[in-house]
């Protein structure tokens, strides 16, 4: 009994020193993707509040794979949190084997923003528009090209719907993220691509790439000029994703909800989502922990039938 009250007196001590070291954010994408830039803001707001260094490390492949061993490895403690989208959880885990439990090893605190994807051209290929897109693909013999950042995700399966909704044949091109398909797609090696807006806006302000239209239910404030899938008839390319901030559902419960508080309260700052919408993304929902795992779940059940119809099969 002694030892147990010892235990358990040690671990209060510690959760009210908490806390006592730098933090680590782990980032399951490359560096200067979306996960990575938002992870960098976090940290910002982490360590004015907690006064004490918060270290972003970069560790992607597998889909972000290689991010959750590590929070799984270091997180509970409360001093290793993992900055990742939501697909971690809703479109991972049927892309690939994975050695996690999607629902019940990680735990979603906050979002960070919300965000689509946009459909992306090569600057010379011949359209300027979706319609113009569907033409030309249908005089192509054996379609057209689309990379995406990873085989299995978001990006992948996009581009499966577009080509089922209308009706015409595209080829799916994996990538191990973003950098090197929008590489190839800017050298023309691919025309077409379906990305996220951080990495593929400061692009498109550039003319080196075009966008065609958004996969999200409202345009974009960084690009008001361009039609969302939905407005142009294409209503099961209204897609919503979100990043968030996760904890190994064991770590300290008190620090979890500080965590949260801290983000909550920091991604309400005018100047914060003004920076959060440069990014081409929408400022995030207050939305409770259960209220996250719903929607993944429903994401979940959705790209699961893209990819049954496809007969994909995890790598």
């Amino acid at each position: 009994m002694a030892l147990g009250l010892l235990a358990v007196a040690s671990t209060a001590h510690a959760q009210s020193d908490w806390p006592n070291k730098p933090l680590r954010l782990v980032v399951g994408a490359p560096a200067g993707g979306s996960a990575d830039s938002l992870a960098r803001l976090l940290a910002e707001g982490l360590q004015q509040e907690l006064r004490k260094p918060v270290i972003v490390e970069t560790k992607p492949g597998a889909g972000g794979v290689l991010a959750v061993s590590d929070l799984k490895a270091n997180g509970k403690d409360g001093y290793t949190f993992l900055v990742i989208q939501g697909g971690i959880v809703a479109e991972t885990p049927l892309a690939y084997k994975v050695s996690y439990q999607p629902f019940t090893d990680l735990k979603p605190l906050a979002q960070l923003s919300r965000s689509g994807l946009v459909l992306v051209a090569n600057k010379d290929l011949p359209v300027s528009n979706l319609q113009q897109l569907i033409d030309y693909t249908k005089t192509r013999k054996g379609g057209l090209d689309f990379a995406s950042y990873a085989t299995g995700m978001k990006g992948h399966t996009s581009g499966i719907l577009l080509a089922q909704q209308a009706h015409i044949e595209l080829k799916h091109v994996g990538y191990k993220g973003s950098p090197p398909a929008l590489t190839d797609l800017m050298g023309g090696h691919v025309p077409l691509m379906f990305d996220g807006l951080t990495t593929s806006l400061p692009l498109i302000k550039s003319g080196k790439i075009k966008p065609i239209a958004v996969n999200y239910p409202t345009r974009i404030a960084e690009l008001p000029n361009t039609p969302t899938f939905k407005e142009l008839g294409y209503p099961q390319l209204a897609q919503s994703g979100w990043f968030g901030v996760w904890a190994r559902p064991d770590a300290p419960a008190a620090v979890q909800q500080k965590v949260r508080d801290i983000t909550l309260a920091y991604f309400r700052r005018p100047e914060i989502q003004k920076r959060v919408r440069e990014m081409g993304m929408d400022t995030p929902l207050a939305s409770t922990t259960d209220e996250l795992m719903e929607d993944l779940k429903q994401a979940s059940q959705q790209q699961a039938a893209v990819l049954k119809s496809i007969n994909y099969k995890p790598e």
